[in-house]
């Protein structure tokens, strides 16, 4: 079987060109490999790029390698530049080439620069630990020197996010959900699943939705999880013609968006959100005519589900999970029960079609 080469998000390089940039002011000395937590937990090491200090601060560069995947990111330099202070704590701050958010529904504050909660609380543990002999903190500026360019290539823009790219990362890995190697992968770990006897078979569109789905069937044995990334209706046909008997597919509200409207490769390069799907399904939920406007012009799914539950349209998550199961059930066929369920950003089940038992 084809081996997909992982490699590390935005956040995780800019973790450790901040924990390097920190030893190298701390030493003196210059640095040229660091290691680092992931937020996953694991260790990785990098290479620094650019080591460059003066009395009062050090930059820092590490270079992205994003693996096997084809993402536009990869190559990219992501500087940081670090400056103690007497103040205790950490800052973390986006400078030249990290996006400024101008929309809503990003899950950032309006006016701020890109920097995701994951890796920015990741970057600050980083700089700690370098600074744990040390009574002073520290100011750290994150910036990507060809972020501006790179971005050009991205939906940035349209999503609101002006000037640059984003800091990401839930795990600090970047896994190849779009290549064909990837695709492979999916299917053998339903054949896995399958030879072990297990009937029951969880897709999901990444680790994050895997860490929410498992809290949700904890009786479920680990190898029924499979990471089937913006392949979902692969994994389904796959896991169809292999006798699965239930498949539960969990998804956040982007990707279960797309899959409500039809669009089961959910990949950003083949499909978009539908915000007019979104917001037809929220009249007839009962949403008023501003509020139907208002989520046809959402700058994401994200932001148009806060819409609606901002104005207590509680059926939409539901409606959308119940679209997500007959689209997908297509794609199944007859022999397979199928399940779509949404959780939030933080796990928490907003709606499932069918309901799973305990909830009926």
């Amino acid at each position: 079987m084809p081996r997909v080469r992982t490699g590390f998000t935005t956040g995780a390089c800019a973790a450790a060109a901040a924990r390097a940039a920190t030893r190298a002011l701390l030493l003196g000395v210059p640095v040229t490999e660091i290691a680092i937590t992931l937020p996953n937990g694991a260790l990785a090491r990098f290479a620094v790029a650019r080591c460059e200090r003066s009395a009062a601060s050090c930059r820092c560069g590490v270079v992205k390698d994003a693996g096997d995947d084809p993402d536009c990111t990869h190559g990219a330099e992501i500087v940081a530049d670090v400056g103690l202070r007497d103040a205790p704590g950490v800052e973390v701050r986006g400078g030249v080439g990290v996006a400024t958010v101008t929309k809503p529904g990003l899950g950032l504050e309006v006016g701020v620069r890109a920097i995701n909660p994951v890796p920015r609380r990741n970057i600050a543990e980083m700089v700690t630990a370098e600074l744990a002999d040390e009574r002073r903190g520290a100011l750290v500026t994150i910036s990507v020197p060809r972020g501006e360019e790179i971005a050009r290539a991205t939906l940035n823009a349209r999503l609101g996010l002006v000037g640059g790219i984003s800091i990401l990362g839930t795990t600090g890995v970047v896994r190849p959900f779009s290549t064909s190697a990837w695709r492979a992968a999916v299917a053998q770990a339903i054949d896995v699943a399958r030879a072990e006897g297990l009937e029951h078979l969880v897709l999901t569109t990444g680790g994050r939705s895997e860490r929410f789905a498992t809290a949700l069937l904890p009786t479920l044995s680990e190898t029924a999880f499979v990471q089937a990334g913006d392949d979902v209706a692969l994994g389904v046909r796959h896991a169809a013609r292999r006798g699965a008997r239930e498949v539960t597919v969990v998804a956040m509200v982007g990707k279960l968006a797309k899959m409500a409207a039809g669009a089961l490769e959910t990949h950003v390069s083949r499909s978009c959100v539908d915000l007019d799907f979104m917001a037809e399904l929220a009249a007839r939920c009962g949403a008023s005519a501003d509020l139907v406007s208002a989520i046809a012009r959402a700058n994401t799914a994200r932001h148009a589900l806060e819409l609606a539950d901002a104005a207590a349209i509680a059926e939409l998550p539901q409606r959308l999970c119940q679209r997500a199961a007959e689209a997908l059930a297509g794609a199944a066929g007859p022999s397979v029960r199928l399940r779509a369920a949404l959780v939030d950003f933080d796990g928490v089940l907003r709606a499932a079609h069918p309901p799973f038992p305990e909830a009926r």
